[in-house]
């Protein structure tokens, strides 16, 4: 089995994936072409007009959320780990329901664009505009590093390709291919990638489950027995909690620490709070957190008999000692499944993911930059709708351009940092100050100042001098140890602490507006006056 199986890698198609991938982007293209014909002013480029349905912009979401590390990496964890595996899905999920309750309807309501919107509603534009665009480029460049980097590493399974200069021409093309979306077709042509994708992503997903679960009579217990089988002596530990973590102490509240920022990092991700805005009303955001929790939940069932599935049919073992380590199960299994045809499909899947993610993160930066920093804070309000725009297409290309440098930089790295890194600065740098300046009339500019650099800056440090960079087999850095700090998430620390400087901020400053506060909780809440904000 095992030799099979490594043959079959190795005497996969590459030119089979590279075809199925190019036909891709050639749709995909043609699509975002179309789109940009449309594409003439502002809130076309960042909101896409507010032209798409809730049910539309929910496939959108899902497709921006469903990462390469949702599709590949959640499916090698249950396959090695099992039901310690499986959680990383439920922190992924419960989230949406912050997203859902405490901030989609509001957000909507309150902003125009981004988020820097929503802050400098009833503070001084800015301080608070440079903050929230310094956050928003932290998060989406971290973000952005990963997917990169996670581009390089997949190809030696993928695509058969090796060696250094290989893999970072294969990068370099996922960021020349993203900026051409984002520059053609804007945050329409974009939303169209990610509802094609999502849409991908699903029906693939849905096809393998049907199909293991088929070699086992649909029958899951059984599915789960032969994974326990598979796995030899420790096969059992694979169907309850502890087997990742448990161990010790310290390994329980590290998975609480990275629970808690999954789980309030995804309502403070700047390219999900984004997309909210991409909707005509605030019911139409509400019903697109819907969809989106929705097709979300069950992409992640589907993991769970991927996972599951791959640990039967392939084996924990033959998945480590494969070129993408854990990250291999679900293509492999494709393989086992359904030879070299599949593995192309799925290949082309997880590069369509890459693509799509890597360019709401790219516009949502672009965006950000030229909004709040170029138009607000440099120019003062005082500039035109296209040289707004014209700003932020710079800003993509120059992006970009740092995205192939750095994931090329970081390619062959444990990137997994950085992930954990985008959901703790969002979580501990976004999330208090949206929910202070949404809840919270006393709130004022020097709570969000604090709240946002201190949550940025503590989040940053800590993760520094954590074993996520130094100090383990397993760190970006295995060759030296200076981490002083025992977690590999700061979540638990850095969240209570960003909470803890917007309140001190807040309370140490005599500003205060209450009369602003009141008008922006009447348009928050019943979405009167709102449309104001979407005439730029």
């Amino acid at each position: 089995m095992n030799t099979t199986l490594a043959a079959g890698v190795e005497g996969s198609s590459p030119l089979l994936n590279i075809l199925i991938f190019a036909a891709f982007v050639v749709v995909t293209l043609v699509i975002v072409f179309r789109a940009s014909r449309n594409t003439k002013t502002a809130s076309d480029y960042y909101a896409a007009g507010r032209a798409f349905t809730g049910p539309q912009n929910g496939i959108a979401i899902s497709g921006d959320y469903l990462s390469a590390a949702s599709f590949l990496g959640i499916a090698g964890a249950i396959a090695i780990n099992g039901y310690d595996g499986f959680l990383y899905s439920i922190g992924f999920l419960v989230a949406w329901l912050v997203a859902l309750l405490l901030v989609a309807e509001l957000l909507r309501n309150t902003g125009k664009f981004t988020m820097g919107d929503v802050l400098a509603f009833r503070m001084k534009q800015r301080p608070v505009r440079a903050a929230a665009a310094t956050s928003t480029l932290a998060v989406s460049f971290f973000y952005l590093l990963a997917q990169m980097a996670g581009a390089g590493g997949l190809v030696a399974l993928l695509l058969g390709i090796e060696g250094g200069f290989g893999q970072g021409l294969v990068i370099a093309v996922v960021g020349i291919i993203m900026i051409a979306y984002v520059l053609i077709g804007g945050m329409k042509g974009t939303t169209w990638v990610q509802i094609i994708k999502a849409a991908l992503l699903i029906i693939g997903a849905l096809v393998i489950t049907l199909w293991v679960l088929g070699k086992y009579g649909f029958n899951f217990s059984q599915l789960l027995q032969a994974a326990v089988d598979k796995a030899g002596k420790a096969g059992q530990s694979l169907l309850g909690p502890g087997k990742q973590y448990g161990a010790t102490g310290t390994s329980k509240l590290d998975f609480f620490s990275l629970g808690i920022a999954l789980v309030l990092g995804t309502a403070g991700l700047p390219h999900v709070l984004m997309r909210f805005y991409t909707v005509p009303t605030a019911r139409d955001a509400r019903r697109s957190v819907v969809w989106a929790i929705v097709l979300i939940g069950v992409f992640y069932l589907f993991t769970l008999v991927l996972g599951y599935g791959a640990g039967a049919l392939v084996g924990p073992d033959t998945i480590k000692k494969a070129p993408g380590g854990v990250n291999s199960a679900a293509p492999l299994l494709a393989l086992e499944l359904g030879g070299p045809v599949l593995l192309g499909l799925i290949s082309a899947i997880a590069f369509a993911t890459i693509l799509a993610v890597v360019a709401g993160l790219t516009i949502t930066a672009s965006a950000s930059f030229a909004h709040d920093v170029y138009a607000n804070v440099v120019k003062r309000g005082k500039t035109s709708p296209d040289s707004e725009v014209k700003v932020a297409r710079i800003t993509a290309v120059v992006i970009g351009a740092l995205a192939i440098g750095g994931g090329i930089l970081a390619n062959g790295q444990n990137v997994a940092f950085l992930v954990a890194l985008a959901f703790a600065v969002a979580a501990s740098a976004n999330l208090p100050t949206i929910l202070y300046s949404l809840f919270w009339k006393r709130f004022n500019t020097q709570g969000a100042l604090w709240s946002i650099y201190g949550g940025l800056a503590i989040t940053i440090v800590l993760i520094v001098f954590s074993p996520a960079v130094s100090g383990k087999s397993t760190s970006m850095i295995k060759s030296a140890d200076f981490a002083w700090f025992p977690l590999s998430n700061p979540g638990i620390v850095s969240i209570p602490a960003a909470f803890i400087l917007g309140w001190l901020g807040t309370i140490l400053s005599k500003e205060h507006d209450e009369k602003k506060y009141a008008e922006m909780e009447v348009r928050s809440l019943t979405g009167a006056g709102a449309e104001k904000a979407v005439v730029h």
